[in-house]
């Protein structure tokens, strides 16, 4: 099954036999977060940590944020392939750094061994609502016919040049045949602060992030950035219903260094799929907004070598560049 697929399907299977301890009673296994604690990426970690004790033992998370998710992804690249260090692969360290990067301390595609995916979140195209009413924009359409009959006349915020906003901005230009201009900020919070204040027209957010003003009426949410719509955003279309093939969103999964062997990529599959189907670990994911996802080893594998080459041609039509 196409893993794409499995983000809608994971929630409905049911979980796997149990795995014992013993391999593992004496041996502490790290979980690298290449970002800073409390993030999504950082609570899930620890929410999979948890879940796993009875499993695989003793298992620890260690942030190692800096350079994009690069530092810490390069330690797990050089640790010993022996399943007890493990790192937390996202789009943005698998997919977008190496056409992001001049110089990369890793090999995306040789150094390492896929174990599972975790969780996706969707992001979602969003405007000031008042900004939208003054402008007569009601849904998706409306926007690329406005955009479409008034060049560069609208722009749009993001994080920064390269982010997930930035590149969704730039495939949205594409694929709708339209201008708007990008301004880059410092951050996620200072490009929404933009939008509430009406310095720009649009961003392309992390629905966690703007659930809250989407909710309070501030912002309207046009679309998500899924293949399909988001059951944490109900009522709102998907960007691919009127732009087939658009997809621009945020998963991550567990990965271990390359010749990792490959009974214990399964032992490791295994025990973490089972903490990701059970009813505790989804109902943690929920007040994330986060969907947990199951697949194979390989089939994440293949995600992730699909992904690094769809990313190529939007990163580089965006002009983002990193020395």
């Amino acid at each position: 099954m196409p893993f794409r697929s499995l983000v809608l399907t994971a929630l409905c299977i049911t979980g796997l036999t149990g795995i014992t301890a013993t391999a593992y009673a004496d041996t502490v296994t790290t979980i690298v977060v290449p970002y800073g604690p409390g993030g999504p990426l950082d609570t899930t970690a620890r929410i999979l940590a948890e879940s796993v004790k009875d499993s695989l033992g003793n298992v620890i998370v260690e942030n190692r944020p800096g350079a994009g998710g690069n530092i810490g992804l390069s330690q797990v690249a050089r640790a010993k392939p022996d399943g007890t260090t493990l790192g937390i692969a996202a789009v943005a360290t698998m997919a977008i750094n190496p056409w992001l990067y001049a110089s990369m301390p890793y090999d995306a595609a040789n150094d390492f061994a896929a174990i599972t995916p975790i969780a996706s979140v969707p992001n979602v195209l969003v405007m000031n609502s008042e900004r939208a009413k003054e402008l007569g924009i009601a849904n998706l359409q409306d926007l690329i016919t406005y955009a479409k009959g008034h060049a560069n006349q609208l722009n749009y915020g993001s994080g920064g040049n390269g982010s997930a906003g930035h590149l969704a901005g730039e495939l949205f230009k594409q694929m709708g045949q339209l201008e708007a201009v990008h301004i880059p900020y410092n951050g996620a919070n200072p490009a929404q602060l933009a939008l509430l204040s009406k310095e720009v027209d649009f961003n392309f957010d992390n629905l966690a992030a703007a659930a809250a003003n989407i909710r309070s009426g501030k912002l309207l949410a046009l679309a998500v950035t899924t293949e399909a719509p988001s059951p944490m955003l109900p009522g709102v279309p998907s960007m691919a219903q009127t732009l087939p093939g658009f997809t621009i969103d945020t998963w991550w999964g567990l990965v271990a260094p390359a010749n990792t062997p490959a009974d214990t990529i399964a032992e490791l599959n295994k025990a973490f799929t089972q903490a990701l189907k059970s009813e505790q670990t989804q109902q943690r994911f929920d007040l994330l907004l986060a969907q947990p996802i199951t697949s194979s080893a390989e089939d994440f594998g293949s995600f992730m070598d699909a992904e690094r080459q769809r990313y190529e041609s939007i990163v580089k039509a965006a002009g983002a560049r990193i020395d």
